[in-house]
């Protein structure tokens, strides 16, 4: 039996690769109902100051069509308290990239409180969308400059 009943997790889900599958197939691993909840366009450009490679849409149909996924809800606002009053999950998995971040200082104790885990999973280092954009872009600047 799943030690979780339902889980909850974030992310801007572009350009998916296999962080985002990991992290998806273990947080599946752990609970009966996993909830994914991607960042729309407009909550990247605001937090992030760039907009997504992929489209909102395309991104949720991606995420969707994923066997560990049971639903995808927008990500409209980084607002956790909110997503569990919305949502009452009981684990919400993220990338140890973030830990120690302050959102998810006050988060983890907030989310606590509530008898909420937050359980870490290792970031891959190896790949990450940020890592696929700055690729792409330094071929197309040596594109450019033939």
């Amino acid at each position: 039996m799943k030690k979780y009943k339902v889980g909850y997790t974030t992310g801007v889900y572009d350009m998916f690769h296999i962080g985002h599958l990991n992290i998806l197939k273990k947080a599946k691993e752990q609970c009966e109902y996993l909830i994914v909840a991607i960042s729309t366009d407009e909550l990247v450009q605001t937090s992030k100051n760039k907009m997504p490679i992929i489209p909102f849409d395309e991104r949720v149909e991606i995420v969707q069509s994923i066997k560990y996924v049971d639903q995808v809800v927008p990500q409209n606002d980084k607002d956790k308290m909110g997503a569990y009053n919305k949502y009452k999950f009981d684990a919400m998995f993220v990338g140890d990239d973030w830990k120690n971040h302050p959102l998810f200082q006050d988060a983890e104790k907030k989310l606590k409180e509530s008898n909420v885990d937050v359980i870490y999973f290792p970031y891959t280092k190896e790949t990450s969308s940020t890592m696929l954009r700055e690729k792409l872009q330094a071929i197309g600047t040596e594109n450019n400059e033939r």
